[in-house]
């Protein structure tokens, strides 16, 4: 039986919960932004992705001092679960990173953030919360954002935004076993999962399809991605040990600036109107649900 060491306890600091929210959003920005870099310099996805997790996976091992190392027994529910979240996260970055070699980074993150929208449509027709006028009219508004910036009939449709569309849903599958698995593992066992579990799918395909990078920077950035991305879901998991989801969900947004500004200024692409004006409908619907949640919440913890 696998074991995993205990949880952090939880500490009161919304402030650099907040800080360590936006750190963690700037590291998962720039991890897009390499990856973008290294596909553009036609390094295959598949290697990237491996680079990715394998370098993920190894720090893992090293920052954990053994993701198993000593105290519960974690079933079997546990073990599939954290499974199917690895899945779920290495299916969502391959088809990510095919995304950011055709489309902008504002797309594919403004795409990616309505996923907080389709977790309460799911919420609402499958688990069948109640949900009222105004919730339901923010998650209209959300998908109507993504149709706004995909553009399905129009001649600036990519068949890439559909691989972002994907992501979206399988993120809110995603967020909600990772509700789940909180409290019960720590953010290093599911690092470790992920990253184990991109490794291993991903390094047959890389003996077949990898090419040495030409320059010393595709070597640099390759690295760099793994290191950061690792950080990235290391300084995300301690971010909710200061302060709680629900302060700390609005802040998640701060990816589209970061993705817009990378966007810009390292591959001088500048998004039009249509994107940003998606991008504000999905961000404004997205605050709109999190703000009734959070009142409803209010009400009936005063009751």
């Amino acid at each position: 039986m696998f074991t995993e060491p205990e949880i952090n306890p939880r500490q009161n600091n919304a402030a650099m919960g907040i800080f360590l929210m936006l750190s963690a959003w700037g590291l998962f920005a720039l991890v897009d932004t390499s990856a973008k870099w290294l596909v553009l310099a036609s390094i295959s996805t598949v290697q990237v992705v491996f680079m990715r997790y394998a370098v993920q996976f190894g720090c893992s091992l090293i920052g954990a001092a053994g993701p198993f190392a000593v105290t519960r027994k974690m079933d079997r529910k546990t073990f599939l679960l954290l499974s199917f979240r690895a899945t779920l996260l290495v299916v969502c970055t391959f088809f990510n990173f095919i995304a950011i070699k055709y489309l902008p980074l504002t797309m594919t993150s403004a795409i990616m953030f309505s996923s907080p929208i389709i977790v309460a449509a799911i919420s609402m027709v499958y688990l069948r919360e109640f949900v009222d006028i105004w919730k339901i009219l923010a998650i209209f508004l959300g998908f109507f954002g993504v149709l706004v910036i995909i553009r399905p009939f129009d001649a600036q449709f990519h068949w890439a935004a559909l691989l972002c569309v994907h992501n979206a849903i399988a993120i809110s599958v995603f967020s909600l076993v990772t509700r789940q698995l909180s409290g019960v593992v720590t953010a290093s066992t599911m690092q470790f999962f992920a990253g184990g579990f991109g490794t291993i799918v991903f390094l047959p395909l890389v003996l077949i399809y990898w090419e040495s990078p030409s320059s010393l920077l595709s070597w640099v950035l390759m690295f760099f991605m793994g290191i950061v991305a690792w950080a990235g879901h290391e300084v995300f998991a301690r971010a909710h040990l200061f302060s709680s989801a629900a302060t700390l969900m609005p802040f998640s947004y701060s990816n589209i600036i970061f993705m817009t500004l990378a966007s810009y200024f390292v591959f001088g692409s500048r998004p039009d109107f249509l994107v940003f004006a998606g991008a504000f409908l999905i961000v404004f619907s997205g605050i709109s649900i999190w703000w009734r949640e959070s009142l409803n919440t209010s009400e009936v913890a005063s009751r």
